[in-house]
């Protein structure tokens, strides 16, 4: 059975996001196979820094509440700058991937660092350009993966929440 599905919910705020994270979280979810990437706004503030302690990321700025609250939840956090999209904060387990992506200098066909991440989890092309427009017009992306079965779970929380839009992918 491939793990090569996806179900991806876009939010309009990060308090939206939040409140799907938490309702994954809550429904039993296995949050070691959850992720969020959203723009990081660190060029507004005057920013002191970011670093990791531990399992946690810490982070000052307009949304460093969010993103110290959201990196409990996750597994790996790091913020990525990605030419075309721009300064990205990452969480969860996508942060191995577009690091296995640019360490292993695997470019997809003209994705980005995140697009090669996301593809490599069997999200299409297609789909990944759409996701990155989003991420830069400042919405939130919530990314699980896993089994068929993970997902159709996932599919169901996600559809109870405020996303913009959700979508499913799957590699058979």
């Amino acid at each position: 059975m491939s793990d090569k599905n996806s179900v991806v919910g876009v939010y309009e705020t990060h308090e939206l996001a939040e409140n799907a994270v938490k309702e994954l979280q809550k429904s039993g979810f296995d949050m070691k196979k959850l992720s969020i990437v959203g723009k990081d706004y660190h060029t507004e503030e005057h920013v002191v820094g970011y670093y990791n302690l531990g399992e946690r990321m810490k982070s000052w700025g307009k949304l460093g509440a969010f993103w110290g609250g959201i990196w409990g939840f996750l597994f790996g956090a790091a913020f990525f700058f990605i030419p075309g999209v721009g300064p990205v904060a990452v969480g969860g387990p996508l942060v191995s991937w577009i690091v296995g992506a640019l360490e292993g200098a695997v470019v997809v066909g003209g994705l980005s660092a995140l697009g090669a991440g996301l593809f490599s989890i069997g999200i299409p092309k297609d789909s990944i350009i759409k996701y990155e427009t989003q991420i830069k017009a400042d919405k939130f992306v919530v990314v699980t993966h896993g089994t068929e079965d993970e997902m159709k779970h996932a599919y169901e929380i996600l559809n109870k929440t405020e996303a913009v839009e959700i979508n499913q992918h799957s590699q058979a």
